[in-house]
């Protein structure tokens, strides 16, 4: 029998050391809080060896009562000290018996409440990223997408790996546990209302199988997906993906760009690396650009982008811009942070 994927959201760690201690002060606080109140309206109770109160005997009341021991050598006897037994001291003593109770009560707690925020966040998530895989590429693909802006709210993680999962979920993302090649784990992760979907399986023949399921369940999502060999990138696009990063063949040609122009390979790496001296960012053409040439764009522009194509900046096209284009341009962080306030 399978097992069904389960969806991890991220949520606080508390150690159990500390949870204990929580429980620990609170049940302090409570004892603490009827001593008081004894202490307070202690004309108003009867003590059977002597009749009258002192702070020794209010913490022996409090002590007898609040874990419901209850001697009755010790009794309210004036209407306001009973009123107050009924009204508070009843309360804290129910209170103090959950506490005592509270690892059983936290475990069922728990489960409602993660339910609550599974389904919730099933009726809500929409227009997302799902990555599958979190392995190097996955991870480096997340952190490429939060640099650029992404809300890790928006990012979800598959993964058959319980503590990549459990890793991704310390992160602060949205996880499910599960063989992303299976159509009812990628539900779970909602793919079929995704807008992206990253696919860097450790195998090319899973990659395709992934890219076959998730084309299936959202026919319009955007599916990006790496491969280690560059002879199994027509089987990706045959299987419905956009595009295809051939990762091995990549860095082959990083490191010889590196051995024979390494200051090239620098920039290169740069521009891989969101959030560093010099990105690439995709944008529309502006309004004043309309009309002039790609050279002569606010910022270096290396493509354009029009009716779905990508022309080279020397292009002849490239020479009068257009409404509705979009240009790729090179952008500097330093100039951004030294334009803020």
């Amino acid at each position: 029998m399978r097992n069904p994927p389960r969806v991890v959201l991220p949520s606080p760690k508390v150690g159990p050391l500390e949870s204990v201690m929580r429980r620990v002060a609170l049940a302090a606080l409570l004892l603490l809080a009827v001593v008081l109140l004894v202490y307070v309206d202690r004309g108003g109770y009867n003590d059977t060896s002597d009749g009258s109160l002192d702070l020794l005997d209010c913490v022996y009341y409090a002590t007898v009562t609040i874990s419901t021991t209850g001697y009755g050598d010790i009794t309210p006897v004036s209407d306001t000290a009973r009123l107050v037994n009924i009204v508070v001291i009843t309360p804290l003593r129910i209170l103090f018996l959950i506490i005592l109770v509270g690892t059983t009560l936290e475990v069922l707690a728990e489960r409602t409440r993660e339910d609550f925020r599974r389904n919730r966040w099933r009726h809500r998530v929409r227009d997302h990223y799902v990555v599958i895989g979190y392995g190097t590429k996955g991870r480096s693909a997340i952190a490429s997408l939060r640099d650029s802006g992404v809300e890790s709210e928006r990012i979800v993680v598959v993964d058959s790996d319980r503590a990549a999962v459990a890793e991704a979920a310390s992160d602060g993302l949205v996880a499910v546990i599960g063989d992303a090649t299976r159509s009812w784990v990628l539900r779970q992760a909602a793919v079929h209302r995704a807008k992206v979907i990253v696919i860097s399986a450790q195998r090319d023949d899973t990659a395709v199988l992934i890219t076959l399921t998730a084309r299936e369940l959202n026919p319009s999502a955007s599916i990006q997906a790496s491969v280690r060999e560059a002879e199994n990138v027509p089987l990706l696009r045959q299987s419905g993906a956009d595009h295809v990063v051939t990762s091995s063949e990549a860095a082959g040609r990083l490191l010889g760009v590196a051995a024979h122009q390494p200051n090239v390979s620098e920039v290169i790496e740069d521009l891989l690396i969101q959030g560093t001296n010099l990105d690439l960012e995709e944008r529309d053409v502006r309004p004043h650009e309309i009309g002039r040439s790609i050279r002569e764009a606010d910022e270096p522009a290396v493509s354009l982008v029009r009716d779905g194509g990508l022309l080279p900046y020397d292009a002849a096209a490239c020479a009068e811009l257009r409404a509705g284009d979009r240009l790729i341009v090179v952008v500097s962080n330093n100039r951004r942070q030294g334009a803020k306030p």
